[in-house]
């Protein structure tokens, strides 16, 4: 069996100690990193639309980053949308962070609500594979 390993960034402590899920886990090479959504470190809604995406593609990065990945590492993306007419917008954010070629697969899915509360709009989940 591979083993497991739970990846937990400086920061998201609170996430696997008081909602009791890994912001990822690293099997062998793969890194599994659960969905990240528009909240800042002392866990609090990030407010604009296009800041909530950004805080939430940081939070990715912050995830892989503590696993010894980086954004170029990611081969599948699923994304979860409260409105699917955020969708442009989202797409020019995502290409900012995950400008390598080939491009993850991605599927995006609509959601009634994310992370809960109301208010989140985005919520990115990924898959990433370590070279070697």
């Amino acid at each position: 069996m591979t083993e497991r390993k739970a990846i937990i960034p400086a920061g998201m402590e609170a996430v696997y100690e008081k909602i009791r899920y890994a912001p990822a886990i690293k099997a062998g090479n793969t890194i599994y990193v659960s969905g990240q959504i528009g909240r800042d470190a002392s866990m609090q809604l990030v407010e604009g639309r296009e800041a909530q995406m950004v805080q939430a593609f940081e939070n990715l990065k912050l995830v892989l980053d503590a696993a010894g990945a980086s954004l170029s590492d990611v081969v599948d993306l699923t994304t979860f949308h409260t409105d699917m007419r955020d969708l442009p917008l989202f797409m020019q954010v995502r290409d900012r962070y995950l400008a390598t070629h080939p491009r993850p697969a991605w599927t995006a899915v609509g959601a009634h609500m994310l992370g809960g509360t109301a208010g989140y709009i985005v919520e990115i989940k990924a898959v990433a594979i370590l070279p070697g």
